[in-house]
């Protein structure tokens, strides 16, 4: 279970999930998140990294592919809220670098950070 902290910063309304748990084990419940928060009206989310597993970072088995073209293709933002230096592999830093560079999906440090880049156009 989660609750949703909202923010509204320039007309971008931003949907921050917060919960104790791993909510996000499977690319289908990405895809339930997504469509539960876009069906409220947001279009940017904040998610932590404790709150999706850790599978998600191993690029073999294509989970985050798979989620996060479920993100781009509803054209909804994320940012993820973590610490990503203890994931190792070159292709993981890679895929993380490249995330930040096309703004769709960041990987980022704080949620001051998070609600800097969720809250521009």
């Amino acid at each position: 279970m989660f609750t949703i902290n909202r923010h509204t910063i320039n007309d971008n309304k931003i949907a921050e999930i917060l919960s104790n748990e791993i909510i996000i084990r499977t690319a289908d419940e990405g895809l339930e998140l997504l469509v539960d928060i876009y069906y409220q009206d947001f279009d940017k989310i904040i998610l932590y990294e404790k709150n999706i597993t850790p599978d998600f970072f191993d690029l073999k088995n294509g989970m985050a592919g798979e989620i996060l073209q479920k993100f781009s293709n509803y054209r909804i933002r994320l940012a993820m809220i973590g610490d990503f230096s203890k994931h190792s592999g070159q292709a993981i830093k890679d895929f993380i670098i490249e995330s930040n560079k096309l703004k769709q999906i960041n990987f980022l440090t704080t949620l001051t950070e998070a609600l800097n880049i969720l809250s521009k156009n």
